[in-house]
């Protein structure tokens, strides 16, 4: 068997309560760790392109909801920025010789 380099997405929701939005932010190639160091880049560099020039972020809150899983709160001045990172695995795909094409079948029993 074909040795599989393994596909995650770090999904980022905005929004408020029902009305948030996934979409994904980054993809990335390789071990769960490097997936989870390039999440974690995400995470650490949250809100920093909306800050101006001159305009010091006033507080930054990171909670940690699961190992794979972070939100993220910046208070700026007259503001503040959410954002949930989530990091996905790629499990199936129905272009991708090695993965399965779906979630049905023997391989998912």
């Amino acid at each position: 068997m074909e040795n599989i380099v393994p596909r995650w997405a770090v999904l980022r929701a905005e929004g408020q309560a029902e009305a948030f939005r996934y979409a994904v932010h980054r993809e990335v190639e390789g071990t769960e760790a490097e997936a989870l160091a390039a999440m974690l880049h995400c995470v650490d560099t949250f809100a920093e392109a909306l800050a101006e020039s001159g305009r010091r972020r006033q507080r930054r809150q990171v909670f940690r909801v699961s190992e794979r899983s972070y939100f993220v709160r910046v208070h700026n001045r007259l503001s503040v920025e959410e954002a949930h990172f989530t990091l996905a695995e790629l499990i199936a795909d129905t272009h991708a010789d090695g993965l399965p094409a779906g979630l049905t079948g023997p391989a998912w029993s």
